[in-house]
């Protein structure tokens, strides 16, 4: 008998690593395709995914087109929490279960938050340039206790979020359609509108899902209620940030500045309007890059392609209705 075969697309992983033993010691025949692999090889992904079953998805776009040509595919386990990179209703229609990886790179990504926030109150990369340059600027910052932080999505992740800058003395407010009130009051947490957050807070920060009602969801109106010493800090999806209205805010210095570890097209373009910005921090969409995050990233993967090409329902899916 054939051994079923998995395509691993996540940049990250490699041969012989944890995920790769994990698939192969569950039978499987593992190939390894990333995007920088099929660039030197000249391979397209409507190529790669043919004669597959199960692919571990890093964040290629895998669109009705290569979905229709993975004609053996019944799983995705996508390496992150995010899945709009997948068509799921093509995948649904095909009875191809497409399972994220929540809650594996929660810690991570709020340390790297944490992080940005930290970085924008010290004015940390304007000292480094300074010294860097032969200045000796000791501009003053401020201290996050004390400040109020504002939390547009209280997930997973925003939840971390908040219990660290709770931890730090802050004023935690948050947004969020589905609010967990035992949460928010457990841990000082007040539920408030997204326009109220906007004007009260200090720091913004974002944890959304990409969907059709949270594109651009921060854009010039959204900017222009927050108050002009605030911060806005993205590290969610870089499509829930209009980023000519951010530039544009910036520029004029109607906020104090953001940092943005997410944005619409990744690399960052050369000629993008963020780059540049002396009140703007970017960084390489790495919330989630830490060594920890990503092995408990790919085993999830891995096990859910094993679930369900074992005939197991996987824990985590997210189309609607499946069932094995």
């Amino acid at each position: 008998m054939t051994a079923q075969r998995v395509l691993v697309t996540t940049a990250w992983l490699r041969p012989d690593d944890q995920v790769d033993r994990l698939l192969r010691d569950a039978g499987f025949e593992v190939v390894h395709s990333s995007s920088k692999d099929r660039e030197n090889t000249g391979e397209s992904l409507v190529e790669a995914v043919k004669g597959v079953d199960g692919i571990v998805a890093g964040t290629d776009a895998f669109t009705r087109e290569v979905i229709t040509a993975a004609e053996d595919l019944k799983v995705f386990g996508r390496t992150g929490a995010g899945y709009d990179n997948i068509d799921v209703a093509a995948a649904t229609e095909r009875g191809i279960a497409v399972c994220p990886t929540p809650g594996a790179n929660r810690r991570s990504v709020a340390e790297h938050v944490l992080a940005l926030m930290l970085n924008c109150a010290r004015l940390i990369p304007q000292n480094l340039k300074s010294v860097q340059e032969g200045g000796w600027d000791q501009a003053g910052g401020r201290e996050l206790e004390g400040a109020t932080l504002g939390i547009v999505g209280l997930g997973s992740i925003g939840k971390l979020v908040a219990r660290l800058g709770g931890a730090l003395g802050m004023d935690v407010l948050a947004f969020d359609a589905d609010l967990d009130h035992a949460f928010a009051e457990r841990h000082g947490v007040r539920g408030v509108g997204l326009e109220e957050l906007l004007r009260r807070s200090d720091f913004v920060s974002l944890h959304l899902l990409l969907d059709g009602s949270t594109h651009h969801l921060i854009d010039a109106a959204a900017l222009a209620l927050m108050k002009p010493s605030a911060y806005l800090i993205n590290t969610a999806r870089g499509g829930v940030v209009d980023e000519d209205a951010l530039a544009d805010a910036l520029e004029r210095g109607a906020l104090a500045g953001a940092a943005l570890d997410v944005v619409e097209v990744e690399p960052l373009p050369a000629g993008s309007r963020l780059r540049g910005l002396d009140n703007l921090i970017v960084t390489a969409h790495i919330g989630a890059a830490t060594r920890e995050s990503r092995a408990r990233s790919g085993a999830m993967a891995a096990r859910a392609v094993i679930d369900v090409l074992n005939g197991r329902t996987p824990e985590f899916v997210v189309n609607p209705g499946y069932a094995r």
